[in-house]
């Protein structure tokens, strides 16, 4: 049986049981939540399917019953979880933050099972223990016929996340509107329930955390692109590393901003202008192999 099927065949037999007090049923449901969540991990459906260009797939497990599970196991350790429909700024943010946390284009190097717990909040942030030199270790793996197209790799690596920050910048700033909107709407209505003031607060440090969490995510993938430059300059050098070195520094720069916090601002969304400085780390930008600073 499927786990769609058995999890609408559970939820039926639980509604017809009218002799169960609401606190019995709500213990039912949890209990057939983490008994399914155990088969469909243990049937090694994890990870996240991933369709076209890196697009997650619809999925009842990953969509339904890993979120129903994870927010249960959120209330029982009293983290925030909010019961307000998501508005469609906060699911375009999630969507294009979801690209920064996997990367199907190098077969485990984010971890793609333990994100998936993590976001869907059967686990904790375990993202704070990832190790940078996964990437590097996917990289030297790899069977190219030419040790230059390890940099070429890199560098389209790299370029893909450029052209996808400035999107999920605006998309942040959108969410970090969303929230300010509903302070000043909670602070300017009277007679709102309790509850409904405690999910605005929950809702806006669920919104914190998802951001706080494509904010890592984004350093470490700087951290393990840089890794992966730094170790392949002692392994194979080649004159493209200048190239991946100058796309390294502009990823700097939309990290510098993420740091701060500053996904709002419009300075410095055009690299390459002058205000963004790119620091080098070669001390020459002469292309010649032999002039690399590998310091």
């Amino acid at each position: 049986m499927s786990a769609v099927r058995l999890w609408r065949r559970t939820i039926a037999s639980i509604r017809q049981d009218q002799s169960a007090s609401v606190s019995e049923r709500l213990r039912q449901f949890f209990g057939a939540a983490v008994i399914i969540g155990v088969a469909a991990l243990a049937a090694g459906c994890v990870s996240r399917p991933v369709g076209d260009f890196g697009r997650a797939d619809p999925s009842f497990s990953h969509d339904v019953m890993m979120p129903t599970i994870g927010n249960s196991l959120a209330k029982g350790h009293h983290e925030p979880v909010s019961n307000f429909n998501q508005t469609d700024q906060e699911k375009e943010m999630h969507n294009r933050v979801w690209r920064f946390l996997v990367a199907p284009h190098a077969k485990d190097w984010f971890y793609d099972v333990a994100v998936e717990l993590q976001r869907t909040r059967i686990t904790g942030e375990t993202d704070l223990r990832f190790a940078i030199d996964r990437y590097y270790t996917w990289l030297k793996r790899a069977d190219y016929g030419s040790s230059r197209t390890r940099y070429s790799t890199v560098g389209r690596h790299i370029q893909a996340d450029i052209d996808t920050i400035p999107t999920t910048f605006i998309s942040i700033c959108q969410v970090q509107e969303v929230d300010r909107q509903r302070g000043v709407a909670e602070d300017g209505l009277s007679g709102l329930e309790p509850d409904v003031r405690r999910d605005v607060a929950a809702r806006r440090a669920e919104n914190d955390m998802h951001i706080n969490w494509f904010v890592r995510a984004l350093d470490y993938r700087y951290q393990s692109y840089d890794y992966a430059l730094n170790h392949l300059l002692v392994e194979t050098p080649h004159e493209q590393s200048l190239a991946v070195d100058d796309a390294l520094g502009q990823m700097k720069v939309y990290l510098d901003r993420a740091t701060r916090g500053d996904f709002c601002s419009g300075q410095g969304l055009i690299i390459g202008s002058q205000q963004a400085e790119i620091p080098s780390r070669y001390g020459s930008r002469n292309y010649g192999v032999e002039h690399v600073d590998l310091k």
